[in-house]
């Protein structure tokens, strides 16, 4: 006899209950396929993480090209590929206030193992290839609005919006720096021209542009006008000032930290003011790469930003050469443990000094720092050895003869450790507890924070092109990694949680269900926060706009034992977190909730309104009034009394509430599984992203029409500037329309004018032999 069919609910419903369920505390889990090398990660939503690549012949392929754009899906683990038609290898990236986010820079146009495209710009570099179909990025600002399953995922206004004719860059920039500022505006700092390995010639004969290939300026999205000013810290921190660190402060001044030189800076004047070196002369910043956060912004620190460098290399100047590579074997040398903290504007009125921290628990390079909920650091991936970046031998060891293939690192470190910024000094980290990754994560590798408090680990490239059979592979397989707070036998399930918050302003009240913590309520109440969490843009051992804020609160205890939260908004001083998305976590005891997505800030570029700070209401405790899932006595007791037995008509509620829970549990699931079928049916055809599938050309058609999240367009529409610098007006341009460059000929650039860049096919005077590559398209 054949066993019942199920219905598609019940099924649906099965793997609901199963895939929700989290892993062990301090353990990795498989985490899919990432289909493209994850370069670049950037939390979009609740349900989804963005994946950047370079252009490289990854397998997975759309629109007749190898992808380096991605989508993974939070719940089912799953990726899609995405269009995205500049090179964005080694871009910077930067949140928007509305929840959008901007790439920035990235390389020329290559083909096949790194080498200039097919089509040339004056200067060499690649315009366009044939093989990979990848534009020069050196200028684009690529745009996204991340949509949710409810969304057709394959529609053009979910996709990037990647038009370097009408939004750019006003100079080529590749590894530049990003720091949002608080009116939402972005600073976009420094940068190379083109590739290499540190930023210089050696020795060095022209400090400020390196002969062209260092781009020492600033500039602004959206664009101010003026050409971009020169900046000297840049110039004095020659080299190692790719990527340079960098922090908004409570004042508007910005923290740069890059070579071993400190500033605070003072964008809209271009005035800098010198902080003490770093000591023992470690450099922090690509391709030394070590892990650099800022600590979480308390009550109890009366939210003053302190920031923590940690690991890096102090490899002697002469030795980092210059853009034709390093000048000694770097994965021969080790990688530094030094910590050190830095409080940019003390409010005391003392100097700024760095001040020794305890030492990593091994050295690291590219190790990165991800700000948990609980306000532990986790410091992830990385190497023992070496640096960050590849290449083809040193000045001591020829290609052939490169132990690791073409990584300068070695040495993976694959037990992550965590820091704890209250310990006491000698104290602070740890790795107890926490297993070990099976994949070495080197050079391109990323993580970032999830919304149920995880951590998504992926990537690690340090290959010019995809290689499957090298040292340290192309890594497509990605992780989760579950911190120890995932061992906790329940979490918080807050209600009433907003969608949005101010800056300064009327509190809001959060309620905490009994059923969701365990022990006295007193206890927990005591022991609850409410924190925003910003992850960032993850690449190179970095998080750009990564922030940790704990906003005040106060409590109540009910007489049910559910326990309301009366929550401040955050500071009327939109620097300290600046405007734009965050996940917002209850933590009691430690043990954080889920994170809800929400907006900070008017969701707009421009002064942000402020109130005055919230007024909370004093705490009101209630004795004897215990959680309702775990044992009252199993906690203990800071007045030193015997917690109350439970009553029977305790265990009765709890069982009522109990089944509720389940009921809502399985009715959640259900919800859960409709909303997948309904994504499902809303994303595009498996041919267009399926692995080795070819998809249609490039449309010749008019660029869709964009909005923002909240209903505003102009939030792409802010550039000025053309790639040629012509003057683009706003009022007159539309990107609804063809993409064509009508502009007059600019001399030897004439050789672009007669084609459409983004058609998916070159000119035919330049068109190479279709049956020398299997990705190219025929028109």
């Amino acid at each position: 006899m054949s066993p019942p069919r199920l219905s598609a609910v019940a099924l649906c419903l099965a793997a609901s209950l199963s895939s929700v369920v989290a892993g062990t505390g301090g353990s990795f889990a498989d985490g899919g396929n990432t289909l493209i090398s994850a370069l670049m990660m950037f939390l979009g939503n609740e349900e989804s993480v963005y994946i950047l690549d370079k252009a490289e012949a990854n397998a997975a392929q759309i629109n007749g090209h190898p992808a380096w754009g991605a989508l993974w899906d939070i719940q089912s683990h799953q990726t899609i590929v995405m269009d995205i038609k500049t090179n964005s290898f080694c871009a910077s990236g930067m949140h928007l206030p509305n929840g959008s986010f901007a790439s920035f820079g990235g390389n020329d146009g290559v083909t096949v193992n790194g080498a200039a495209g097919s089509q040339k710009n004056p200067d060499g570099t690649g315009a366009w290839d044939s093989v990979y179909q990848d534009f020069d990025g050196r200028k684009a600002i690529r745009v996204v609005n991340p949509c949710r399953s409810t969304d057709n995922l394959a529609s053009a206004q979910c996709g990037w919006f990647d038009d370097p004719i009408v939004l750019s860059m006003k100079r080529a920039r590749w590894y530049s720096a990003v720091e949002a500022t608080g009116d939402g505006t972005i600073v976009i700092l420094g940068g190379f021209t083109r590739g290499g390995y540190i930023n210089r010639w050696f020795p060095v004969t022209d400090p400020i542009t390196q002969s062209g290939q260092a781009e020492n300026t600033y500039e602004f999205y959206p664009a101010r006008d003026g050409d971009p000013p020169v900046v000297q810290f840049l110039v004095k921190a020659s080299g190692l000032n790719a990527y340079a660190h960098t922090f908004l402060m409570p004042s508007g001044k910005m923290l740069v930290q890059a070579n071993y030189s400190t500033m605070l800076w003072d964008y809209n004047s271009n005035t800098e003011t010198d902080l003490p070196d770093m000591p023992n002369h470690i450099a922090r910043v690509y391709p030394a790469s070590g892990a650099t956060a800022m600590l979480p912004l308390t009550p109890d620190n009366n939210y003053t930003p302190t920031l923590l460098f940690c690991g890096g290399s102090d490899i002697p100047p002469d030795s980092w050469g210059g853009y034709d590579g390093p000048y000694v074997d770097t994965w021969k040398i080790p990688a530094s443990k030094d910590c050190q903290r830095l409080t940019p504007e003390p409010q005391d009125g003392s100097a700024p000094a760095y001040q020794q921290d305890d030492d990593m628990l091994e050295g690291r390079t590219m190790g990165q720092f991800i700000i948990l909920p609980d306000g532990k650091l986790l410091v992830i991936n990385g190497g023992a050895k070496g640096t960050a970046g590849y290449t083809l031998g040193t000045a001591d060891t020829p290609g052939d003869q490169m132990p690791f293939g073409t990584s300068l690192a070695a040495s993976p470190v694959m037990t992550p450790a965590l820091y704890n910024p209250k310990a006491p000094k000698g104290s602070r980290w740890t790795n107890q507890g926490l297993g070990a990754s099976i994949i070495p994560r080197l050079y391109h590798s990323t993580a970032i924070l999830l919304p149920d408090a995880s951590v998504l680990v992926a990537g690690s490239n340090p290959n010019p092109d995809v290689n499957i059979s090298t040292f340290f592979n192309t890594e497509y397989r990605a992780e989760i990694f579950y911190p120890p707070y995932f061992s906790a036998s329940v979490r918080p399930a807050p209600v009433g949680v907003p969608s949005t918050l101010s800056y300064g302003g009327s509190p809001f009240d959060i309620t905490i269900p009994s059923t969701s913590y365990s022990g006295l309520a007193n206890d927990a109440a005591d022991a609850t926060t409410v924190v925003i969490v910003r992850g960032g843009f993850t690449t190179h051992a970095m998080n750009m706009g990564q922030r940790h804020m704990q906003l005040n609160s106060t409590y109540t205890v009910d007489k049910n034992g559910s326990i309301t939260v009366h929550v401040s908004q955050p500071p009327p001083n939109a620097n300290l977190f600046q405007p734009g998305p965050a996940l917002l976590f209850v933590n009691i005891k430690g043990i954080p909730s889920n994170g809800t997505y929400v907006i900070i800030g008017n969701g707009v570029v421009g002064a942000q309104p402020t109130a005055p700070a919230s007024v909370l209401p004093a705490s009101v405790r209630l004795d004897s009034v215990s959680g309702g899932t775990g044992s009252a006595g199993s906690d203990s007791n800071p007045g030193g009394s015997t917690a109350p037995k439970k009553s029977n008509l305790a265990v009765i509620i709890g069982g009522i509430a109990g089944a509720v829970a389940l009921i809502a549990l399985i009715g959640g699931a259900i919800a859960l599984c409709l909303v997948r079928r309904r994504r499902a049916a809303r994303l595009p055809p498996s041919k267009n992203y399926a692995l080795g599938a070819a998809g249609a050309p490039i449309s010749k058609g008019p660029f869709p029409s964009w909005t923002s999240q909240d209903g505003d367009p102009t939030v792409f529409i802010p550039l000025a500037k053309s790639n040629y610098d012509d003057a683009w007006d706003p009022t007159t341009a539309s990107i609804q329309a063809p993409y064509k460059d009508e502009r007059p000929s600019l001399g030897s650039r004439s050789q672009f004018d007669h084609y459409d860049p983004y058609s998916g096919y070159p000119a035919q005077a330049h068109a190479e032999n279709p049956e020398q590559y299997p990705h190219y398209q025929q028109p």
